[in-house]
């Protein structure tokens, strides 16, 4: 069964869309049926299938997540014990908590059967700079 990882270089915090990446791998491994199965090998960003035709829908996921975890530094997150690595750094293992670090997408045809506005999204929760490791398998 077909297997890759694929790496995204962030900038930051933010989404960035994998979609065409995973499409070619799919297409290069000639599945007519099966499951194409996505994998991030990290504790600190994570993986949604959201709207890629408005800038805004990413905009605003971000600044939702911002205001539901924001950083540790902030009066509200007095809490929050693990901080060695700054101010993100929890509320980015949070985040990951509560998005998914691994997607299924059907695959008929040969093609992913995403919807019509759907791509395929790498969520960085940390500000700075990363590579970023998403293996992706296709199955039966």
């Amino acid at each position: 069964m077909p297997q890759t990882t694929i790496v995204i270089s962030t900038r930051g915090q933010g989404l960035y869309e994998f979609t065409d990446e995973a499409a070619d791998f799919v297409s290069a491994n000639g599945a007519g049926e099966g499951l194409l199965t996505l994998f991030v090998r990290h504790t600190s960003c994570s993986l949604l299938i959201q709207e890629n035709a408005d800038p805004d829908v990413k905009r605003d996921l971000r600044e939702f997540f911002a205001r539901l975890v924001p950083p540790s530094s902030d009066p509200s997150m007095r809490w929050v014990v693990h901080t060695q690595e700054g101010p993100d750094d929890m509320p980015a293992h949070i985040k990951a908590a509560l998005t998914q670090v691994s997607i299924g997408v059907p695959v008929n045809a040969g093609r992913m059967a995403l919807g019509t506005w759907q791509g395929l999204y790498l969520f960085e929760h940390r500000d700075r700079p990363h590579r970023r490791e998403i293996v992706l398998h296709l199955g039966p």
